[in-house]
């Protein structure tokens, strides 16, 4: 409606097809996201918006506060929506009572059997038993995601690639969304505005889910969440 140009980049094994390097992708992969934002800067006339979904958004303001005010020659803006900005805490509440029983294990369904295909191409990469072991994230974090990346443990990986302690050093506009209720994201985990720059704009609803945002009454719709933050990057312009 905006008659904006859209493109959705997926980090690497993501989009259906297996990437041929032995890294694949982590939660803080600020250098990713910066390759990323820069092809697309190169290739585009007008200003760029970024919008992180998830374990994505994330990354993305993880980059934000790397690159400081460097982020401002790349980008417009920025935002994340129901993001793990703190991903120990995230971590944790996953692994959790009805989080662990659903979404947890069907996390890793996807996920194992990519690693596996993942070991296939560069044997020796990392120990398939203790893979098959896994029964959480940080157990497959602390076999897989970690040490792939450099991080010593699951405890380096989350504390080191977490967005939330790097946010007072945003320069760039940035949008912050999550829900309260949100599952995966503890309320109690959340950044406060003591904990980011004058330039992180913190949207925190009471209702939302993970990347839902329903509104109206029945049958509803989900525009309420992609309108805010279209209107974020709007006032920017």
């Amino acid at each position: 409606m905006r008659g904006w140009a859209c493109a959705v980049p997926h980090f690497r094994g993501c989009s259906g097809e297996l990437n041929h390097a032995p890294r694949a992708y982590h939660s803080g992969d600020f250098e990713e996201i910066d390759w990323i934002l820069r092809r697309f800067q190169r290739g585009h006339a007008g200003p760029v918006f970024a919008v992180g979904i998830s374990l994505g958004g994330n990354a993305l303001m993880r980059w934000a506060g790397e690159f400081g005010n460097a982020a401002t020659g790349v980008v417009r803006a920025v935002a994340s929506v129901c993001s793990p900005l703190d991903l120990a805490a995230s971590g944790h509440a996953i692994g959790q009572g009805f989080n662990r029983l659903v979404y947890t294990r069907m996390f890793l369904n996807s996920m194992v059997p990519k690693a596996l295909k993942k070991l296939e191409q560069h044997p020796g990469l990392f120990s398939a038993e203790a893979l098959r072991a896994a029964r959480d994230l940080y157990a497959f974090d602390n076999v897989v995601t970690a040490p792939l990346h450099g991080f010593r443990n699951t405890e380096d990986y989350w504390a080191r690639a977490s967005a939330k302690p790097h946010m007072r050093r945003i320069v760039v506009p940035a949008l912050a969304l999550n829900a309260l209720n949100d599952p995966f994201v503890p309320a109690a985990s959340l950044p406060q505005a003591v904990d980011v720059s004058a330039a992180v704009t913190l949207w925190q609803p009471r209702q939302g889910g993970h990347v839902g945002f329903p509104s109206a009454p029945f049958p509803g719709h989900v525009r309420a969440m992609p309108e805010a933050v279209c209107g974020f990057f709007a006032a920017q312009l």
